[in-house]
């Protein structure tokens, strides 16, 4: 496997406080990190670095082999492509006046000249290219008139799934994605997430505090509190005794 992201010694704070603390990790090609913590441990902080809505105030992070804070400006956009993201509220990622076809289409509209390999067969024609997407995360092609709010929470997911796969990102930030969703509809949006990460080769980072939902679709799992990172083990391991004691009460309370 080859290296997709680098996280190295990265360290933030608000006003004199601590949010990261010297965070180090990798993510592989193919691979899902879990990352889990309380509230305030510094998970959002960190997706929020690694989608360029915020800069770090020592260290590094680089995708593909490539600085996110050192690029200049136009270099910066072309690897924003590179990282996408699934958030917690799907309703919250959609504008309401936008159509299903419209909405799903918005990233490759802004990437008009780019084209993902499994994209190419219908890349010229806008919807068969939207019809293939839906079908990839198993939505009807019926919805693509409809609007964001004649959609279940489950297939509002799937869309927002759909649309963060568009444009064949290095890495998917998945932020606390099943959340808001039933127990059925959690189990079916963590299968999706798992078979396109095998048939996509989609390297994932995937923040919860659900050590369950973790353990089901991680490869390696990062344990985050107060900022630091206390512990990391394949997640086949979760469970052994070894593990730290905040990992276990992590575990109990789950």
């Amino acid at each position: 496997m080859s290296e997709v992201l680098k996280v190295e010694n990265v360290s933030k704070a608000f006003k004199n406080q601590p949010i990261l603390q010297n965070i180090s990790f990798n993510i592989e090609r193919g691979e899902c990190v879990g990352l889990i913590g309380a509230s305030g441990s510094g998970k959002t902080t960190l997706a929020r670095l690694l989608l360029l809505l915020d800069y770090p105030d020592t260290g590094d992070v680089q995708i593909n082999g490539r600085s996110l804070f050192k690029a200049k400006a136009r270099e910066r956009r072309l690897l924003r492509r590179h990282i996408q993201v699934v958030l917690q509220d799907p309703s919250s990622s959609f504008n309401p006046k936008l159509t299903v076809f419209q909405s799903l289409m918005e990233p490759l509209n802004n990437f008009p000249l780019y084209s993902p390999s499994f994209l190419k067969d219908v890349r010229h024609s806008k919807k068969q290219t939207a019809e293939k997407l839906l079908t990839m995360v198993g939505l009807s092609t019926d919805l693509l008139q409809r609007y964001p709010h004649e959609l279940s929470g489950g297939q509002k997911q799937r869309l927002a799934i759909a649309r963060s796969i568009s444009l064949e990102p290095s890495l998917l930030i998945c932020d606390e994605p099943t959340a808001s969703l039933d127990v059925s509809v959690q189990a079916q949006i963590l299968n999706l997430l798992k078979e396109l990460k095998e048939t996509l080769g989609l390297s994932i980072l995937f923040i919860s505090h659900d050590m369950i939902c973790v353990r089901f679709i991680s490869d390696y799992v990062l344990v985050l509190k107060d900022g630091e990172l206390l512990d990391s083990f394949p997640a086949s391991e979760m469970l052994e005794e070894s593990r730290h004691s905040y990992t276990k009460q992590l575990i109990s309370i789950s």
